[in-house]
């Protein structure tokens, strides 16, 4: 095993690949229950300003892309892949900075997430739906929750270790 120590890939980033584990599994079995359980636009109405409801997005945030006719589902799809790629080399290398691994994770987990969706069915599959005052915030899903607070945690943890100089 020394060897893999060497490599960088020690017990910490082991966790963080479980814990990416863990969250990708939540958000394709939360995806899979979604699929199975709603038709395309059906919805469910939990409390006042909170919905459960089927949606494809086949572009980006704000479904960005949208209508761009097919290319941006391959784009998108490249675009986790590098992503992945990158943030994985740089959360083992940095396994032990707890911050930066979190967020690291955290975003890994969900463009892998929805990159499976793009792969598998050429959109992804979101489902919250938060609202007030008939306005609706664009729906999504875990792993769009997880890119959003790993990109939060990483700003803050790059705030952090500028203010410790």
């Amino acid at each position: 095993m020394p060897s893999l120590k060497r490599r960088g890939l020690n017990s910490a980033a082991g966790r963080w690949t479980l814990l990416i584990l863990l969250l990708v599994g939540l958000d394709q079995l939360s995806k899979l229950v979604i699929v199975n359980s709603y038709a395309l636009g059906e919805q469910t109405s939990l409390t006042g300003w909170f919905n459960i409801v089927r949606v494809h997005n086949t572009g980006a945030a704000f479904s960005f892309l949208a209508d761009a006719g097919g290319w941006q589902r391959w784009f998108f799809i490249g675009l986790g892949v590098v992503a992945v790629i990158t943030l994985g080399i740089l959360m083992v290398r940095h396994a032990g900075q707890r911050g930066f691994a979190a967020a690291a994770a955290l975003i890994i987990s969900g463009a892998i997430g929805n990159t499976i969706d793009r792969a598998t069915w050429g959109y992804v599959v979101d489902f919250i739906d938060w609202h007030a005052g008939g306005w609706h915030w664009p729906a999504f899903n875990f792993a769009d929750s997880y890119i959003t607070i790993g990109a939060i945690v990483l700003v803050l943890d790059e705030l952090s270790r500028v203010r410790r100089g």
